[in-house]
């Protein structure tokens, strides 16, 4: 009997261990400022750096006991409990406000003292540098989360909105309710709180005009070589005929739609009187021969013909004897005296 119960109470340990490490899985931490000069106030109207946990659950969880840190060195896993612990900021018992309801969210107060209030912390987080926050179980050895804030400018938050963390503007800042940036946020407003540097507008700028200049030079580039083609097609015009070159091709057109008739006739003959149509193919391929002549290049060669009309001898016919002729191959008639 005794070994029954003592096996009961350690099922019942073992399953409410678990319980409890399921549950504080559920807890988050959803939101970090670090530079306070217009948020909220603490209990004594001090403007500290905050940090909000949310209790993702339908069931009630308390933290008290749990533990913030921001020192890396307890990754370390060969590091004693006892030297985690001193490099740990414990969130302190006895505040009703540490038991957080379903879908609940908590702020507590960093840079600060426990004895000022239950929601203080000692925990140390500097104003405008980046800074890792890590929330350890009441164990300080097993990682609940953890977040590795920017620096951010003076009221600024880092808050993680659907699963994604981004960077808060003052006025969409949201300590101790769920995260949710506002419907009526213009564009405008949006990219400066995305970009609050300018990094991605000075980008997109310069995108914007490399690819324009990327466009101009291939539209000049086409249009220049557009422009040499022309010149080069009219030079070519210029040069050479294109009536004849037109003939020719109007021929071999002419003569290739005679050719396709016949044989298209051919086939519907299936094949009847082949050798009239190999005849009449051949007479067609002879009448191309015949009718299309080389382009020809449009010059026009004068050659030289001797015709003799300078000849001396041909024009100077005063001094020759009129009965003689003037074919020199010519027989020669002799003259009669003239009888008086």
């Amino acid at each position: 009997m005794n070994k029954v119960g003592l096996w009961l109470v350690a099922t019942l340990i073992s399953i409410s261990g678990a319980v409890f490490g399921q549950g504080a899985k559920n807890i988050c931490i959803s939101e970090v400022l670090t530079n306070n000069t217009a948020s909220i106030q603490d209990e004594y109207g001090r403007q500290n750096a905050w940090i909000e946990l949310a209790n993702t659950s339908f069931s009630t969880y308390n933290v008290r006991g749990m533990y913030f840190t921001t020192d890396r060195s307890v990754l370390d896993k060969k590091m004693s409990v006892s030297e985690r612990i001193k490099r740990m900021s414990l969130i302190p018992d006895g505040e009703s406000r540490t038991k957080m309801a379903a879908r609940s969210h908590l702020v507590l107060f960093a840079n600060s003292n426990p004895a000022e209030g239950k929601l203080h912390l000692t925990l140390n987080v500097p104003m405008s540098e980046p800074v890792w926050i890590a929330l350890y179980n009441g164990n300080a050895v097993e990682l609940i989360d953890s977040v590795t804030v920017p620096a951010l400018a003076a009221n600024q938050s880092y808050a993680k909105v659907n699963g994604k963390w981004i960077v808060m503007a003052q006025e969409n800042v949201t300590p101790g309710i769920e995260n949710t940036i506002e419907a009526n946020e213009s564009k405008v407003a949006k990219f400066k709180r995305e970009d609050p540097h300018g990094f991605a507008m000075a980008i997109m700028a310069m995108g914007i005009v490399f690819f324009c200049l990327a466009l101009l030079w291939i539209f000049f580039t086409l249009f220049g070589m557009l422009m040499r083609h022309l010149e080069t097609a009219k030079k070519v015009a210029n040069t050479q005929p294109i009536k004849p070159i037109t003939k020719t091709v109007e021929k071999t057109i002419e003569v290739a739609h005679t050719t396709g008739n016949i044989l298209q006739s051919g086939l519907k003959m299936k094949g009847k009187d082949m050798e009239i149509y190999m005849a009449v193919i051949g007479m067609a391929l002879r009448q191309y021969e015949d009718d299309v002549h080389d382009v020809e290049s449009g010059v026009i060669t004068i050659r030289p013909k001797d015709t003799d009309w300078d000849d001396e001898y041909s024009q100077m016919t005063h001094l020759h004897d009129p009965f003689r002729p003037l074919d020199p191959k010519a027989p020669h008639i002799p003259t009669t005296p003239e009888l008086h």
